[in-house]
């Protein structure tokens, strides 16, 4: 892939040193510059296109009108319609920071949009079929407006529609919503009325009913309507204050007044006020959608559960739009077209059996890579300098409206003429739940003095109000007890209040961190724990628990720990086995990284490095012997170990058979299992010279057998 960069200054508004940038962008083919890309520099970018065999263009305009200018330009030199790529050196740049540093950051964007590039994943897409079939409560309006392109079901829930004009096209449902369930294509509601379906709106109980009991249209009674003769005026008998339920069956479902478990929202399920966007998403998922698939999976690698115990459940527990569940105990299922690519399945998984496709784990680290410059005098603008970027902080800025506020306070900085704030370095999430523990290792692992998960706040389209809180909480007290101090913040930029932001910010990276004692510039992650391993984990590579694990120990070439045991870091458990343990192999067949190993000697053996603290062992332990702890012990691995990965967490007696030799269970387990079912199986082999527990399961099938014959 021929790759070239384009560098604009937008007619002199950008103080950026256009030289200067050409210089600092090191991962493409060709650098050029113009004063004005979009207009007098398009036919440089057409020759500089042909001359190079350019496959990829980045340009540095966030203008919608300029990118589709480029857009063009490329198409008329036959390049894919995905091809112009472009990073924002403006609102979010030259506009918020002085020109030095505008200028060093520019040249970053593009080396971590170049990098970005060359791990793009290859699209693939995700479909489900679904009916025209839209259930509307209580909103006329919205069912109305559906009623060229769906078939709608108006739910009245319990309210009188005999006045409200045009629902001549849709169908009527009398009784007030008790329940929903299921998912896009398939929901089910159940309804609850007073009235059975053999009323035949003779309108009897509506005249006789006591006042305001009784609804017009649909005919219904409110569930406190009292008893009384009045009830006997139905001819039909439809009557029945109990209440009776049904169920109907819907594709979708718009509930203004409704509430959804899922809290993100879920797809074809809408709730809230109902406006233009609401209709138009009902209509775009009426018969059916295809999606990008968003999620990589690899169940096999899953910690959720074995042998009917529950272990992980940290994706349906972090899935705020209901695309995950449990249809057993021990068993994960993904409903990708629910998927709204938020990441936080994938950030919470410590194996990497749900991975996002775009951008990936490995995307992510080669930005963030790309963004860090070393801080030799061999650098762009080296730090230390009284130009350039001097304090590293990368942020994770989500996609949504944080990003949107960022170029709002950009635009606002121009009218102001008196907004800046300290040029962090944005790679680009698609929501901060994408953003979990092992990304904010990595990037001080590779020389960032610190972290800004930059995110949406209360407007959140994901996960509500300081979705992060509780990572940088954790976080920052693994990098205190590693020897950094506070390095991780969060950070929630408002709409049309970006001076708080920028005071927030400014605190964090001005006053708040110290340059890391850990370089940048020279390092460049695997995603893997066990590179030096001869039998490498299964894992896929930048899964949580294995990349987390490489950037700690990177980390730890260049810092003095204040703990032992490393605290914040949810994706490893350190073993604790008590006395009660009788060496039986359930949490060794139940662990699902094989981190727990019995011997023949009698030892229960644990790998620390392996452990994704899933919690199945404990979970599973019939002798309730086993308890887990949160951390990472640094004094459990291998490198401190002389290079031995297992360590003993239980010793005890192994039994070995009476006629083999054998080992085959411990002392403990054989005489506990004796003890509950010896009187059971006394009499068994009456000639055996030893007790049938004596012998392993080969043998004593044998012994059995033997016994058998001579009776």
């Amino acid at each position: 892939m021929n790759t070239g960069a384009f560098v604009c200054s937008c007619g002199g508004s950008c103080d950026i040193d256009l030289e200067a940038v050409r210089d600092g962008v090191d991962s493409v083919d060709v650098v050029a510059s113009s004063e004005l890309l979009c207009q007098d520099g398009l036919a440089g970018m057409s020759q500089v296109i042909e001359e190079y065999d350019l496959d990829q263009v980045i340009a540095t305009t966030p203008e919608p009108s300029c990118q589709d200018r480029i857009r063009g330009l490329a198409d008329e030199h036959g390049l894919h319609p995905e091809a112009s790529v472009f990073v924002d050196h403006r609102e979010t740049n030259a506009w918020v920071h002085d020109g030095a540093a505008a200028t060093d950051k520019t040249a970053r964007l593009i080396n971590a949009k170049r990098a970005g590039l060359s791990e793009e994943a290859p699209s693939r897409t995700v479909s489900k079929d679904a009916g025209n079939r839209v259930a509307v409560v209580g909103d006329p309006e919205a069912a109305r407006s559906l009623t060229d392109d769906a078939d709608v079901l108006f739910i009245a829930d319990g309210r009188d529609f005999a006045d409200v004009e045009g629902l001549g096209d849709v169908t009527m449902e009398r009784g007030r919503v008790v329940d929903i369930d299921g998912s896009y294509g398939e929901y089910e509601l159940t309804l609850e009325a007073r009235v059975t379906d053999d009323c035949i709106d003779c309108m009897d109980c509506v005249r006789e009913g006591p006042d305001g009991m009784v609804t017009e249209f649909p005919v219904d009674i409110h569930p406190d309507a009292p008893d009384g003769e009045w009830t006997n005026t139905c001819p039909t008998d439809a009557i029945d204050l109990e209440g009776v339920t049904r169920t109907v069956e819907v594709d979708q479902v718009i509930y203004p007044g409704g509430r959804d478990d899922a809290h993100g929202g879920r797809l074809g399920f809408y709730t809230g006020p109902v406006d233009a966007g609401t209709i138009a998403a009902v209509e775009s998922q009426v018969g059916g959608i295809e999606k990008p698939q968003f999620l990589d999976l690899d169940m096999d690698v899953c910690a959720a559960g074995a042998s009917s115990q529950e272990g992980c459940t940290a994706c349906v527990d972090a899935c705020p739009h209901g695309a995950v569940d449990r249809p057993t105990i021990d068993s994960v299922e993904f409903d990708e077209v629910a998927c709204e690519n938020c990441g936080a399945c994938t950030s919470s998984c410590p194996t990497g059996a749900t991975q996002l496709r775009e951008p990936s784990n490995r995307r992510l680290a080669r930005e963030v890579e790309a963004l860090l410059e070393d801080d030799s005098d061999e650098g762009l603008l080296s730090r230390g300098d009284s130009a350039g970027i001097d304090t590293q902080v990368v942020a994770f800025v989500c996609s949504e409206y944080a990003a949107e506020r960022l170029r709002a306070h950009g635009r606002k900085a121009v009218r102001s003429g008196d907004l800046d704030y300290p040029p962090i370095l944005p790679v680009r999430v698609n929501c901060t739940d994408t953003v979990g523990e092992a990304h904010v290792m990595h990037a001080l692992a590779a020389g960032a003095d610190g972290v800004a998960i930059v995110g949406c706040g209360g407007s959140c389209l994901h996960s509500g109000p300081d979705p992060k809180q509780d990572l940088v909480d954790r976080l920052n007290r693994a990098t205190t007890d590693l020897g950094l101090g506070d390095r991780v913040g969060f950070f929630a930029p408002e709409a049309g209040n970006p001076a708080a932001f920028v005071e927030s910010l400014s605190g964090f990276v001005e006053f708040g961190l110290d340059e890391t004692p850990i370089p940048a510039g020279d390092y460049e992650a695997t995603g893997r724990s066990d590179t030096d391993r001869e039998e490498p984990r299964p894992n896929p590579d930048f899964d949580s628990h294995g990349w987390t694990l490489e950037s700690v120990r990177t980390i730890m070439e260049y810092v003095e720990p204040e703990r032992e045991v490393i605290r914040g870091l949810k994706d490893f458990g350190v073993m604790d086995v008590n006395d009660a343990c009788t060496l039986t192999p359930t949490c060794t067949t139940l662990c699902p990284t094989d981190a727990i190993k019995r011997t023949g000697h009698g030892e229960l053996a644990f790998n620390h490095a392996d452990c994704v603290n899933c919690g199945l062992c404990e979970e599973g332990c019939p002798e309730t012997a086993i308890t887990m702890h949160d951390g990472l012990d640094l004094s459990l691995l291998p490198e401190n170990r002389d290079g031995e990965a297992w360590v003993t967490v239980h010793e005890g007696d192994m039994l070995e058979c009476i006629r083999c030799g054998t080992p085959f269970t411990s002392v403990a387990s054989a005489d506990k299992i004796e003890e509950e079912v010896g009187d059971q199986v006394e009499g068994l082999a009456p000639d055996a010279d030893h007790s049938v527990f004596e012998y392993c399961s080969d043998c004593r099938s044998r012994l059995l057998f033997d016994q058998g014959e001579k009776r």
